[in-house]
């Protein structure tokens, strides 16, 4: 006897959520190539700032890690594969990858643009939930681009002065 799972019926329509789904592996694929880039600069960062920025990147990276399995699972939950690889991030992604290692400052500075990059994409998926009255996709978008742009923010202060 073979089992098959029911159709989903959770008063999205299976357009609506691919749409969302698709974002949110935008928003996946930000948010990993800017963990990706964020610890990488944990491991390398030098200078006279050097336990400072260790610290904050690790904060920084863990949060993120954290973050990808949230951002998966809700594309999961509406019915969709969730993108991985770095080909398909790479594809995907807003966010360039690094080339070679900045100095710190200039670290912090590609940070900041990644944390303000993944906000936009996560603010064109928002207008996607919104319209479909997708709440629980609404709430983590909420959470993450308050994350992200707190931790711009603080970033960003490393930068002025």
């Amino acid at each position: 006897m073979t089992f098959s799972a029911p159709p989903i019926d959770i008063g999205i329509p299976a357009e609506q959520r691919t749409r969302i789904a698709e974002g949110l592996g935008r928003v996946l694929a930000d948010s990993t190539v800017l963990y990706a880039k964020t610890h990488g600069f944990h491991w390398n960062v030098t200078g006279p700032m050097f336990n400072t920025l260790h610290l904050m990147f690790m904060e920084q990276y863990t949060e993120l890690w954290t973050a990808l399995d949230a951002i998966a699972e809700r594309i999961r939950a509406l019915g969709l594969p969730a993108p991985f690889g770095g080909a398909t991030y790479v594809r995907l992604a807003s966010i360039p990858e690094t080339e070679g290692v900045p100095a710190a400052l200039a670290m912090v500075r590609e940070l900041v643009e990644g944390h303000e990059a993944v906000a936009r994409t996560i603010r064109a998926v928002f207008a996607l939930a919104d319209e479909a009255n997708d709440q629980p996709t609404a709430d983590l978008l909420t959470q993450r681009l308050q994350i992200h742009e707190k931790t711009a923010w603080m970033l960003r202060s490393l930068l002025e002065g």
